[in-house]
């Protein structure tokens, strides 16, 4: 290639990784990236706030499995950004941050709006460097890609100063290369087989790594052929269809549920695609003494309550079939966790009439799953409805309810819907949050109304941090400093240009949801919850007793 600057040079290593959209604010000091992406096929959002900005290529990322790019200037804009950066990086989403600099001419002394962002970036990301000499920008661009999108998936950062993006470079971009499956050993396969074969109550517990690696149709063929039930992580839904007899539904919950007695019965646990990150194995497996089978693509992590008998590590699919063809559990009774599925669909079934205003979380989470279809995304920003969407919203499909639960970061909801839409323009999209969680990046309904990205937020309106006060109640007693004032979210959607709802009694939420779904715009549905809710679940959590 011809003589161009560093700018236009990143620029192209980003069009030969496939890059299809980048989000960010524009600023002085990436300037030069921002004239380069004026001749690239690229499209470049531009959004209100860089957090929103990266918790949209968080979620591309997730949903795509290619690194979801994010676009800041130096000092705060780089700041904003390490929120949705570090989401990225616990929920094992590939992302690649990039931020404009000063001068390297300036770096030595004090100097406005400077920080070392290498350094700053570092703890929430895989890897991370700067661009000091424009011939290296290939390299540090393909390493960045290699890095975000091989197993575990996460965030990466590349710092380009302002000298150094102006300057001019001869290079072109580095071949892609092709990740080569690796296979377990025999050694663990056979392992595994012989504990499979020996359980009496064996339980899978599956998570998002299995939906990475593209595993839910050989999960649900192992679990079915060899008699397993399934619970799944809350970033691990849809791995096995919800309607599968075998399904447990999701664990996850920080105090008691059902699924926890299929623990607590449990005589071998085996783990796929599961990540520590998602739930504490201390949660169930508190003294260490539930013998585990650890399948996935990467080493388990170390920690006392989760020491495997058994790793296989390689490609899942390939490992379960080996394993499947191996087990003999012909003559093994039915695990005695089965009668737990149906406690667990009486307990989702009994909302599915109640007529209670303001209404029951876990009414809205049913009527929502009525109204979206099998292939249709939900994003679930973080609070007290969290719980509520991850213990009663099931899924057909994995990457059908996307959940932070890694890093678990309030705000994101609303910029992933966006992105969730950007990648699939068909299906509908709902983005649920609490109303402290929409007021952290509702600006952002004005970027999806600009890029044309209709979807729907459903707002759990209770004035408060809901899930704070509920561990405050639980804690103490009683709630402090968790309330606060809200804005008429009909009228302040309206004033964007969107559409605005009001659910004023049970009976109304379907046909809002409907009528909201139908629009070509984005649309806000105020939705007022009884979160009393949540402390008669801890109560009936409480007295559960492992009966079945």
């Amino acid at each position: 290639m011809g003589e161009m600057n560093t700018a236009e040079l990143l620029v192209r290593c980003l069009e030969n990784e496939g890059v299809r959209y980048i989000f960010g604010v524009p600023g002085e000091e990436n300037l030069d990236v921002l004239e380069a992406l004026q001749h690239s096929s690229i499209q470049f959002i531009t959004t209100r706030h860089e957090q929103g900005a990266a918790f949209m290529a968080d979620v591309y990322g997730r949903l795509t499995g290619q690194a979801g790019i994010c676009l800041s200037t130096l000092g705060p804009g780089a700041t904003n950004l390490m929120t949705g950066v570090a989401d990225a990086n616990l929920d094992r989403a590939p992302l690649i941050a990039i931020t404009g600099q000063v001068g390297t001419d300036r770096m030595h002394i004090e100097s406005h709006q400077y920080l070392d962002l290498v350094a700053m970036f570092a703890p929430v990301t895989k890897w991370n460097a700067q661009i000091v000499r424009p011939s290296n920008t290939a390299e540090i661009i393909r390493k960045a890609f290699k890095l975000a999108q091989s197993e575990k998936p996460g965030a990466v950062h590349i710092d380009l100063p302002e000298n150094i993006a102006a300057m001019p470079v001869v290079g072109k971009p580095l071949t892609t290369d092709n990740i080569e499956k690796t296979y377990a050993s025999f050694h663990s396969i056979e392992r595994a087989a012989i504990a499979i074969s020996n359980a009496k109550n064996p339980l899978i517990l599956v998570g998002n790594g299995a939906i990475r690696a593209n595993a839910s149709e050989m999960v649900t063929k192992f679990a079915t052929q060899l008699g397993i039930p399934v619970a799944n992580t809350f970033m691990g839904k849809g791995v096995i269809p919800f309607e599968h007899p075998l399904a447990l539904w999701a664990v996850g919950l920080q105090q008691r549920d059902y699924i926890s007695c299929g623990f607590d019965q449990a005589d071998l646990v085996i783990a796929i695609g599961y990540d520590l990150i998602e739930y504490s194995p201390k949660k169930w497996n508190p003294e260490g003494t539930i013998p585990i089978i650890h399948i996935d693509g990467t080493p388990s992590e170390v920690d006392s309550s989760y020491i495997p008998i058994a790793e296989v590590v390689g490609d899942i699919s390939d490992a379960l079939q080996e394993i499947l063809d191996r087990s003999d559990r012909t003559d093994k009774p039915v695990p005695q966790s089965l009668g737990l599925r149906a406690e667990i669909r009486a307990d989702y079934a009994q909302y599915a009439a109640d007529d209670g205003f303001p209404i029951k979380p876990q009414k809205i989470v049913y009527d929502l799953r009525q109204v979206m279809g099998p292939n249709d995304i939900v994003i679930s920003d973080v609070g007290a409805h969290k719980m509520w969407m991850a213990r009663h919203y099931h899924c057909h499909r994995p990457n059908t309810c996307i959940i932070s639960n890694g890093f678990a970061a309030m705000g994101i909801a609303i910029p992933g819907a966006i992105a969730a839409k950007l990648v699939h323009p068909t299906h509908k999209v709902v983005a649920v949050t609490g109303d402290g969680g929409f007021m952290m990046n509702c600006q952002e309904l004005e970027t999806a109304l600009r890029v044309g990205t209709p979807f729907v937020t459903i707002i759990f309106n209770d004035g408060g941090y809901g899930l704070i006060e509920w561990k405050q109640q639980n804690h103490f007693g009683h709630s402090s400093f968790v309330k606060f004032g809200n804005p008429d979210f009909v009228k302040f959607a309206e004033s964007m240009g969107l559409k605005g709802y009001r659910v004023e009694s049970c009976t109304d939420l379907i046909p809002t949801l409907k009528e909201a779904l139908a629009q070509d715009v984005p649309t806000v549905i105020d939705c007022p919850v009884d979160y009393r809710e949540n402390l008669r679940f801890t109560q009936r959590s409480g007295d559960l007793s492992c009966t079945i």
